[in-house]
């Protein structure tokens, strides 16, 4: 089963000391594994916070997230796939993941305002590179050469393993990286008891917490790569423990279908959550726990009969599901019209609603033995989601121009009215078409629909423009800002934070204090009437203005000897900012 390459790599010799731990006798011991992978991740994770090193208040620039994206994710699919087989194409394969992600990064943080690149597109980049890596894996062991054609044709059995040892594996790496970092603050808190402050200090700077985790996470990869029989053992286990939960959601499936004989779908829609996004949940679970009772292949498969029921039953019950996600989707979108996350939505109920569609085919064709059916389905299928989940996220499909088409055909028709239109969502959402679409509609001859564009354009940040008056274009800083003392002006550096500050951004009405030659007050009220918001603008070592206070305890480090000092008590002045006489700021010295 496990020895299917046509290119064995060389055994071990005859009086190597260890024996293989490896689960595929084609793959040698390769003790520095380890250490190579920690190596590997801790200069990512060190190059990775190098780059997304910046100013919080400043947004990162896109070069830096599609770099750091790429970074990230071609050191993990390189030590999550690596082998000392073929270690070339593990290297390919990843760096061209870490060149897709980054693009795909670089366009997602340049599509929006926030410039964010944690958008749909890159988490379904992100799906296709998870479904991409076990397709790698088995196709490097068995193909004859380096062309990935047939990849339908690869055995199940090893696809399957590859797919569930590499979510173990992440996963138990995963938690090594917690464990790893409370065993350094418990070390660093020991030598810190004696004075010594050396591992407290690296802690608190970010670049020692990403090489840590990434050494962590490397070697963590690597110790358990060297020891996969161990790892398959821990993945069936896995696997049993699941499979004991199918009866118990087949039977729940069962009688939530049937209990909607009666009740009806009416209920659903009444819940006050999103019955698309529980529908797929419960389908996505379904699918998990068939999977865990069929297992790798018929000699993988559960043989208690009550497991061996429940498992066609979910693999029938995920098409009822997604055709209620579906219905809910249309619903909804029949009521507020597209936006990007309604077309994912959509894309992933009709996912769903094909994966439904074969548990179906493979139940009625396959009854008992339907996994022999489904198996085969269930790899095309995987292979689609990757390929789809890559497609769309390239820039050839743009969601938010769609969006905007739609939504402004339902302005304009009426159909949505000025007060209820999503004009964040246009702003911030939608992409260049949105805000292409408000520089229009800033000319139009209808007051309303013109004044809510601008602001919307107007706007710092989306929240600007929520609420339920809608928009409200706010006046320029300067009208809204007061400096005390009138006559001392503010520096440029020092207003455009304040500018930026949650104080001041969204506030009717602010108030800048001169405290000191570094230190300012700022007040800022949304609305009259509504409590007001305080904070520092503080001048730093680094001459940039920045918000919150800085540390002043100037009081010099002295020797007393308590048993004969003179103790007496003493009444000190405090400062406060006080608005009408009501202090509206902490005592500050």
């Amino acid at each position: 089963m496990w020895g299917m390459t046509d290119a064995p790599a060389t055994g071990t010799a005859a009086d190597s000391p260890r024996v293989s731990a490896r689960l595929d006798d084609n793959d040698p011991p390769w003790p520095l594994r380890p250490w190579i992978m920690a190596a590997i991740c801790a200069a990512a994770g060190l190059a990775f916070h190098a780059l997304v090193d910046h100013p919080y208040e400043d947004a990162l620039a896109q070069w830096r997230s599609a770099l750091a994206t790429a970074v990230a994710v071609a050191a993990v699919v390189f030590v999550l796939g690596v082998e000392l087989r073929r270690w070339h194409w593990a290297l390919g394969f990843a760096l061209l993941w870490g060149i897709v992600l980054g693009l795909i990064a670089w366009r997602t943080a340049a599509y929006n305002l926030q410039g964010s690149p944690i958008e749909w597109p890159f988490w379904s980049g992100m799906l296709a590179v998870l479904v991409a890596t076990p397709l790698f894996q088995t196709r490097r062991d068995v193909a004859p050469d380096w062309r990935f054609w047939k990849l339908w044709a690869m055995p199940y059995d090893r696809l399957h393993s590859h797919a569930w040892t590499d979510a173990v594996i992440g996963a138990a790496s995963l938690a090594f990286v917690g464990i790893a970092f409370l065993l350094t603050f418990l070390i660093s808190e020991m030598f810190h008891l004696i004075g010594i402050d050396l591992i407290r200090d690296l802690l608190n700077d970010e670049w020692f917490g990403w090489m840590l985790a990434g050494a962590s996470f490397g070697g963590a990869v690597g110790l358990l790569r060297e020891r996969d029989k161990l790892v398959s053992t821990l993945q069936r286990l896995v696997m049993i423990v699941l499979a004991v939960l199918a009866p118990v959601l087949a039977a729940a499936l069962v009688i939530f279908l049937l209990s909607l004989a009666g009740t009806g779908l009416a209920k659903l829609w009444a819940s006050g959550f999103s019955t698309a996004a529980l529908m797929l949940a419960a389908a996505a679970f379904a699918v998990l726990l068939a999977n865990a009772v069929i297992g790798n292949g018929v000699d993988d498969r559960a043989t208690n009969p009550l497991l061996r029921w429940a498992a066609p039953v979910l693999a029938v019950a995920v098409l009822p599901l997604a055709g209620i996600a579906y219905y809910s989707m249309q619903l909804r979108i029949g009521q507020y019209g597209w936006t990007p996350e309604r077309i994912w939505g959509l894309i992933a109920t009709l996912i769903a609603l094909a994966y439904g569609a074969i548990g179906l085919w493979s139940v009625v064709k396959g009854r008992r033995d339907f996994d022999d059916v489904l198996r085969p389905l269930q790899q095309k299928l995987a292979i689609g989601v990757a390929l789809l989940a890559l497609f769309l996220a390239l820039p050839i499909l743009d969601f938010g121009a769609i969006s905007t088409r739609d939504q402004m055909a339902r302005l304009t028709s009426g159909t949505t009215k000025v007060e209820q239109f999503d004009w964040a969502a246009m702003a911030y959402d939608f992409g260049p078409s949105g805000r292409a679409a408000l520089k229009e509609l800033t000319r139009s001859p209808q007051k309303e629909r013109a004044d809510a564009a601008k602001a919307a354009l107007a706007a710092k940040n989306r929240w600007d423009l929520t609420g339920p008056k809608g928009p409200v274009l706010l006046k320029p800083l300067a009208e809204r800002l007061r400096v005390i003392p009138a006559e001392r002006a503010l520096p440029p550096e020092a207003l455009e934070r304040i500018a930026g500050t949650y104080m001041c951004s969204r506030a009717k009405a602010c108030v800048a204090v001169w405290l000191a030659d570094d230190r300012i007050g700022v007040l800022g009220q949304n609305a009259p009437g509504e409590a007001t918001n305080f904070d520092f603008v503080t001048l730093n070592k680094d001459g940039r203005w920045v918000q919150g206070d800085i540390g002043r305890d100037t009081r010099p480090t002295r020797s007393v000897d308590l048993s004969k000092a003179t103790v007496t008590v003493e009444t000190i002045e405090q400062r406060h900012i006080v608005v009408d006489g009501v202090p509206e700021s902490g005592a500050f010295e």
